[in-house]
Order: C-alpha cells, then sequence, then structure tokens
C-alpha cells in the first residue's frame, strides 16, 4: 500500500522482550515531553481502541477457548494493528501530536516471525499492509537478561494477582528466539532502532532515553 504523506507528529515506539520496562519508560518519556508542553498519545499493543481491545483478550487469556492457529494469531495482530493506525495513531500525527506506542509491528515479527518461525519477509509485508506508511521515527529497543525479564513479570502478577498471559507462558527457547530477534530487526534498521540496557537502573534509563529522543526527534 503506498506510503501516506508526511506526518506532522513524532512516533516513538517501545520495544523489547518480556519485562524490560518498556511500559515504565514510556510513561516516563511521556512525563518529560509534557513537561514541554507536547501533545502527547499513548496506546498500547495490542489494544488501543475497542476492537484492539477485544482482539487483546482473544490473544493474551483465552477467552473463546477455541485454540488459535498460529496464522490466526498473526492477522490478529495486524488487525488491531490496522485499526490502531487508523483511529489513532494517524489521526493523532495528523494533527501535531506525538505517539508514544508500548509494542508496534516489530513486536509481531519478533513473536511470531522469530519466535514462531513465520517467514520474516512475509510478516514483513503483512506488517507494512496493517500500519499503511506510519513507520515509527525512532524504536527504542529495551534488551533484557530473560532470567530478570521473568523474575520482574513474575513478581508483577504476583502483585496482581494475577497469572502469567498467554504468550508469557511460551518455552523459554521461545523468547530467546524472541529477544534475537530483535537485535536482528535493530540491526536490520539502524536509522530507527536504539539499543538500551534493561537491566540498568530505571533513573539511568530513562535519563539515556530522554538524550536519544531529544537529539533524534528535537523534543
Amino acid at each position: 500500500m503506498a506510503e501516506t504523506g508526511k506526518q506532522k507528529g513524532k512516533f516513538i515506539t517501545f520495544e523489547g522482550p518480556e519485562g524490560g520496562g518498556k511500559t515504565t519508560q514510556a510513561q516516563r518519556l511521556i512525563d518529560r515531553l509534557q513537561e514541554r508542553g507536547l501533545e502527547v498519545l499513548y496506546t498500547r499493543e495490542p489494544g488501543g481502541t475497542p476492537t484492539g481491545e477485544a482482539i487483546r483478550d482473544i490473544l493474551q487469556h483465552h477467552v473463546t477457548g477455541e485454540e488459535i492457529s498460529p496464522a490466526t494469531e498473526v492477522l490478529l495482530f495486524a488487525a488491531s494493528r490496522a485499526q490502531l493506525v487508523n483511529h489513532v495513531i494517524r489521526p493523532a500525527l495528523d494533527r501535531g501530536a506525538w505517539v508514544v506506542c508500548d509494542r508496534f509491528a516489530d513486536s509481531t515479527t519478533a513473536y511470531q516471525g522469530y519466535g514462531r518461525g513465520f517467514d520474516i519477509d512475509q510478516m514483513i509485508a503483512i506488517n507494512s499492509f496493517a500500519i499503511a506508511g506510519a513507520t515509527p521515527d525512532l524504536t527504542l529497543l529495551l534488551d533484557v537478561d530473560l532470567d530478570e525479564g521473568f523474575r520482574r513479570i513474575t513478581e508483577r502478577h504476583r502483585r496482581k494477582a494475577s497469572p502469567l498471559d498467554r504468550i508469557e507462558q511460551e518455552h523459554r527457547s521461545f523468547h530467546e528466539r524472541v529477544r534475537q530477534g530483535y537485535l536482528d530487526l535493530a540491526a536490520k534498521w539502524p536509522e530507527r532502532f536504539r539499543i538500551f540496557n534493561g537491566m540498568e537502573a530505571e533513573d539511568t534509563i530513562a535519563a539515556a532515553i530522554w538524550e536519544c529522543v531529544t537529539r533524534e526527534c528535537g523534543a
């Protein structure tokens, strides 16, 4: 699909393996941007719209009780993404807002492509169709050791008295492939990926991200 006209706003995505601190760092970045007087929209994937949130429940929590085939999983993620782009992200960018998204198209390539074993070029083509030219200006990859990442998410679920979701329950080898997939994607698109060590202190990461965003996007 042909790319639409140049967007007025800035589009920043957070990516990475489980437990890397994406949501925390996204909120800290939003707070700093808003202190500059900028309009900032936060959203997440899958989800971000009523349709997308319904799809999120299907993907994460087995709400239908039916086993989801790998191909269906890919297309559900793409459907949620297309809805989010058309109803939330694109309108915000067109009016000049900054959009900060917790996961985006790269997640599907990493999880369903590298993790599940789908053809990577096919995954990229599906993502391209779904986002219709809404490519991030900057993708912040929070890389984290798998043991530490799962220690964090286990503790988070313990505090909330909630179970691990369907993706979090996948075998360690799946998550190892996902992590490597992210690093491969960062090498493929160095013009928009920036890698941060998710093992560092929260304040240290936040400061490094802010320096990166001000340098790359002119915040």
